[in-house]
């Protein structure tokens, strides 16, 4: 059992948003520590079924407690990339829940945290892959330049990749988090009032590590044949690049018709126009109030619904 603990971030607006039948099959693509599952769950009648994804070892233990109070609840133990392998047109609703979980940040030993020292692994699936450390031990200053740049929006990135290749050089690889976040201070001068100098490239390494935005859009193209005509793709997202990727896929299969260079940057080796799988952007929704002033971690959530029309 966790030690640390999770609020789920808009737990009752996902739900009432992705539930449109009580007898329904749904999909929980980022389990973490089951609260939105829990709550569908409860709202499902004795033929609803749950089928959860999560890369985190610690999630799947999560969820086997469940699912041993519940058989209406399957488990996955791999990415939402997974979502290929469900039937066309088996969901109803899809949720994807891009944040980062509450135990993965607080435990030190999971090497997400810029603030509390813990080996320098950031993988969400612990049992497998390349650490953060075993990475920037074998990449070029141009390699980590482009992650932290890209992935982190950091102005900063080339300064940064140059002191940790110089480190390297020395023998001195950063192995743990405090030593890389010092390393970061060192050379990030300025920063926005009260965020951590190693704010921005803690986040790029997690993303490139764990293939964030790759498999979101992955997921993002499965949830489209995965959802049966009326269904409800429901994501909620963090930062800027994972609701930019959501809100240009939606608008984009909103379209009747979608032009070769719109499949282009989701669809490699597709280079022929076709008819859109349509979705129906149906809202944009943020905490509130008082879900901030209670969970802090909130304030930058974003979620986008839409629903899967019928096939043209």
């Amino acid at each position: 059992m966790d030690t640390w603990q999770h609020t789920t971030v808009l737990l009752s607006e996902a739900v009432e948003s992705l539930l449109t039948s009580q007898d329904g099959h749904y999909v929980d693509a980022t389990f973490g520590r089951g609260g939105h599952t829990r709550l569908l769950l409860s709202r499902l009648s004795a033929q609803g079924k749950v089928t959860a994804f999560d890369k985190d070892p610690e999630a799947i233990a999560t969820a086997q407690g469940m699912q041993a109070q519940d058989a209406r609840l399957a488990i996955c133990h791999e990415s939402f990339t997974g979502l290929a392998n469900l039937p066309s047109g088996s969901a109803q609703g899809i949720l994807m829940d891009l944040g980062i979980s509450s135990p993965q940040i607080d435990d030190p030993a999971r090497g997400f945290s810029f603030r509390n020292d813990g080996p320098l692994d950031m993988r969400m699936d612990s049992t497998r892959g390349q650490t953060v450390a075993q990475w920037l031990e074998t990449a070029s200053e141009k390699e980590i330049e482009e992650v932290i740049k890209g992935y982190g929006e950091e102005r900063f990135a080339r300064q940064i990749a140059k002191a940790i290749v110089a480190k390297v050089a020395a023998g001195q690889a950063p192995q743990r988090t405090l030593q890389l976040a010092e390393l970061i201070a060192g050379v990030v001068r300025t920063r926005e009032g009260g965020q951590h100098p190693a704010t921005r490239s803690f986040q790029a390494l997690r993303i490139f590590i764990n293939r964030e935005l790759d498999d979101l859009q992955i997921a993002l193209q499965e949830s489209l044949r995965v959802l049966t005509p009326g269904g409800r793709l429901v994501v909620i997202a963090f930062h800027s690049l994972e609701d930019r990727i959501v809100k240009q896929f939606i608008a984009l299969h909103s379209k009747e018709v979608v032009a070769r260079d719109d499949l282009n940057w989701m669809i490699a080796g597709k280079n022929t126009a076709q008819s859109a799988m349509k979705l129906e952007a149906l809202g944009r929704i943020k905490p509130s109030d008082e879900e901030v002033a209670e969970n802090p971690r909130s304030r930058s959530a974003i979620m986008r619904v839409a629903q899967r029309t019928n096939a043209p």
